[in-house]
Formats: C-alpha cells, structure tokens, sequence
C-alpha cells in the first residue's frame, strides 16, 4: 500500500546505491589490500564487520603494514573516528533508541549521515539514513571477504591499479564540492599538510594532519 512505501525520490534512492556501489568496490580493494600486505583473511572480514568505517580500516591495515604497532594503529583509527561524536548528535533522531538504536549507530558513516540530513521531512530524514546505512552495512563486509578471496591469487596488487581504486574513488565523490571555494581552500590546504608530512610520520598518520586545514575556513569566517 502507498503509505508502506519508502518516502523517497526515485533520484534519492538511485545515487544511494550508486554510492553503495562505490563503497563495494573499494571494498574490494580493501580486502584484496589486507592479504597482499600479509594479513590472514579473518582480519579486514572482522574488522569490516565490526567497526564498518572503512577509513579507520584502511589506517588501521597500512599503520600495521608499515611496521606500527596494532595499538598504534588502533588508537589512530579511532581518533579518525572522532568525527562521529559530532555525526551522532546530528542524527539522533534518526537512529532511534534502545537495542534499534545501537544498531543505527553501528551503520552511522559519513554516507548514511549525508543522506540523512539533507532530506526535507523527517520521515525522508529517517529512511535515507537507514537505507543508506544498511545497505553500506550489508555490501561493506561482503567485498570486503571477496576481495580477501581474490586477493589470495594475485600476486602483486598495486600492479593491477587495485591500490589506487580507494584514492580515486574518493576524488569522485568530493569533486563537485572542490567547485566551492569555502570547501576548495581548507581541502587544498589538509592536502598540503599531509603531503608535507608524509616523510617524517608513521604509514597512516599524514591523513590527520589534513585535518588542520579546517583551521583556514575557521580563519576566513
């Protein structure tokens, strides 16, 4: 019946999935990336099945990889993840209470958070977030384990361009909003910063000091 049906425009529910899409393939590349680096498989199918961020996930494997402890690279990846103290608040009414509400803040990421909150009603609000959020949450681990599988019988990953999937990827997404000039200065500045510091840090760790240039939009308001 009309009133059961999801209250979202057919061009809402289609770039969902296109982002969804996305995330799969980088979640191929991940997975792929893990056992090339020498991780036995139950690692990145655990970790996308328990932390589901897969930012934090990628720093976590390349921290390790590069020779940092685990603790290292956990407590990185969770500083990564800082950023979803802000996106819980933002979307409070969105993941619900109680156990249900565990689970919504267990599929919150940037995506879902996204589509979440640039929604006009509540009710569009609330089925963008969840239908983006488990749909990540579904196709994220499932890459993830086939990419692991695959990646057992290749032999050199970055030959293939697998390595660069998640960079360009990336640049996809955020491009249209490169054409903004508040957005194009703090992201041509974090991107300097991490590039700077790239020599004298840890494998993982330049990806935070991109974070300081938040500061030159802070500066220009």
């Amino acid at each position: 019946m009309p009133e059961h049906r999801i209250p979202l425009s057919r061009e809402v529910v289609k770039a969902i999935f296109l982002v969804c899409l996305a995330d799969g393939i980088v979640g191929l590349s991940y997975g792929s990336l893990a056992i090339a680096d020498g991780f036995s498989i139950w690692v990145p199918v655990a970790l996308s099945t328990l932390v589901l961020a897969g930012a934090s996930e990628f720093l976590f494997i390349g921290v390790v990889a590069g020779g940092g402890s685990p603790l290292t690279a956990a407590l990185a990846g969770l500083l990564v993840n800082a950023r979803h103290l802000p996106f819980g608040i933002a979307v409070k009414d969105l993941v619900g209470s109680g156990a249900r509400g565990l689970f919504g803040c267990h599929i919150m990421n940037d995506e879902s958070v996204v589509f979440g909150i640039s929604q006009s009603t509540l009710a569009q609000r609330r089925a963008a977030f969840w239908l983006c959020g488990i749909g990540i949450g579904l196709i994220w681990p499932l890459t993830v384990i086939t990419g692991a599988a695959i990646g057992q019988f290749i032999p050199d990953v970055s030959a293939i361009g697998l390595d660069a999937v998640f960079p360009a990827i990336l640049i996809a997404l955020i491009f249209p909003a490169l054409r903004q000039r508040r957005t194009l200065i703090p992201a041509s500045g974090g991107a300097l910063l991490s590039i700077l510091a790239t020599p004298f840090v840890p494998a993982g760790m330049p990806v935070l000091f991109s974070l300081l240039g938040l500061l030159s939009w802070r500066m220009r308001k």
